[in-house]
Order: structure tokens, then sequence, then C-alpha cells
């Protein structure tokens, strides 16, 4: 694949008009917890979602409802979570390849309820703190969890993406350094980018994509997909003055409009995204 330059030029203008509308800052207990089931892109065709709303919306909004009602999990409803709960949180059936998902969700919790707990004394404000006032801190921290260790290699080169590790951080937010974050690279922003015409496929993985066929996770093509679109939004900083992790949510709130929906996005099973 290869970025083209004019169509770069003619985002990083329409990035640059659009007003500000960052994320907001979130609850650190629903920060954390969220972004610990933050993943499954390639189950997503297959749940049970909210009309009209995307796989990873119907996730947070059911998860809130969650909280709003029975306020936030402790460290120890965590540990011993199962995907039966799972399923019931999230409004899920427990049919293949859901269930496979809701039992990667309920691993990902039981690790982060077993961190909590042996590390922080069960107390998600603990964790935070342990970082000491920096985002980069935080991703390292939660990389000792791993399903946080998002790591590919590429021609024997690590490529390091820890996507679910520093949207953590950025969703709590209250970092000094957390404008040094890099673009969360999932499969959204580099279709939103192929749409966009910035990301030039070739032909094979173009059909593949077209298809709806599986990428492998890790694989070159996915791999590819990913590292471009990190470069590419470290391109559009430069452009437009505004630091990656927005331009993230500037290029996913793009994601959802219906020109993008309309054809199909790269597919991966993976729990880093």
């Amino acid at each position: 694949m290869r970025i083209d330059p004019t169509a770069l030029r003619r985002l990083s203008a329409s990035i640059g008009a659009e007003p500000a509308g960052d994320a907001e800052r979130l609850d650190v207990e629903f920060a954390v917890m969220f972004n610990a089931v933050n993943f499954g892109s390639g189950w997503h065709p297959y749940m049970s979602k909210l009309r009209g709303k995307s796989g990873n919306v119907t996730l947070s909004t059911r998860l809130r409802q969650r909280f709003e009602s029975e306020g936030p999990f402790t460290a120890e409803d965590l540990a011993s979570v199962t995907a039966d709960d799972c399923a019931r949180v999230f409004g899920q059936h427990l049919h293949p390849p859901v269930d496979e998902l809701m039992g990667l969700f309920a691993q990902s919790w039981n690790d982060l309820g077993r961190f909590l707990l042996d590390r922080f004394d069960g107390s998600f404000g603990g964790l935070v703190d342990a970082a000491g006032g920096s985002a980069v801190r935080l991703t390292r921290l939660l990389q000792q969890m791993p399903m946080y260790r998002d790591v590919s290699y590429y021609d024997g080169h690590p490529v390091p993406f820890l996507k679910r590790a520093q949207i953590t951080a950025s969703d709590i937010g209250a970092f000094a350094d957390v404008d040094d974050l890099t673009l969360f690279a999932d499969n959204l922003v580099p279709h939103v980018l192929r749409v966009e015409g910035v990301l030039v496929l070739d032909d094979d993985l173009t059909a593949d994509i077209d298809a709806q066929r599986l990428l492998e996770p890790g694989g070159q093509a996915e791999t590819e997909l990913r590292a471009c679109a990190v470069h590419t939004v470290e391109l559009l900083s430069q452009a437009v003055g505004v630091p990656a992790r927005r331009l993230d949510n500037r290029l996913w709130r793009r994601g959802q409009e219906p020109r993008f929906k309309a054809s199909p996005r790269p597919r991966v099973r993976t729990v880093y995204y």
C-alpha cells in the first residue's frame, strides 16, 4: 500500500477546518473497564447491536447503563466474571462466534481484576496514581497484562501499536504527557483513510477487504494497514498542528458517517481492537 500525497493534502485541509470536538474525559473506573474489553471488531458483524449503532457504541452504551443502574464493578467482581456475565452486561447471545468474544471479554476482565487486587489493593485509582501523572507510564503499566501487549512483528522488527493501553490513558486524560500518544491503531481509521483516497491498497488486499475475508492478526497486511495509519496521522498532525490522539477522535467520528459505513472495512479477530 502507499500514501497518496494529493489526497493527504485534501484531508489535511478538511480536518483543519473542523471544529475540535475532542473526546470527553471518562471516569477512571469506566475508562479502565471499558477499554479492557474495547476490542472484537472482527466479531462485531455477528453481535446483537442497538438499532443504528456500531458494535463499539453498543458495548460502551450497555456498559454505561450497567454503571448507572448498579455502579462500577469491583476488582473482586472482575476477577470472577464469566462469559455468561459478560453476555448479560452487553446484551449478547452465546452462540458462535459471539460466545468466543464473550469468553475473551471475561478473560480480559479477570486479568484486570487480579492485576488490581495483586498490585493496587483492588483500586482503580491506585493504578492511575502509580503512573505518576504520565500517560506513557500508564501505557507501560497496562502492558503487564498479556492482552494489552499489542506488538506486531514486521521483517523481524517489533512494531508496538498498544492501542487499548494508549486509549485508556487518553480517555482518562489527566496526564501532562497525554498528547505524546500516537493514533490508536485499529481497523476503522485505516478504512477512513482508504475511503478518503489517502491509503491506496493493492488489488489483492482490496479484494480481501471487499469480500469481508478475515485478515490474519499480526500478518503483513494488518500490520501495514495499522502502521500506515499511524504514519499518516503523524503527517496530518504536523500539517494541522493537532496531536495524533485528537485526530484519532475526529477520524473515528468520520467513520460513523453513512458514506464510510457503506463500504466494507478490514476485519480481523484480535484482542487488540
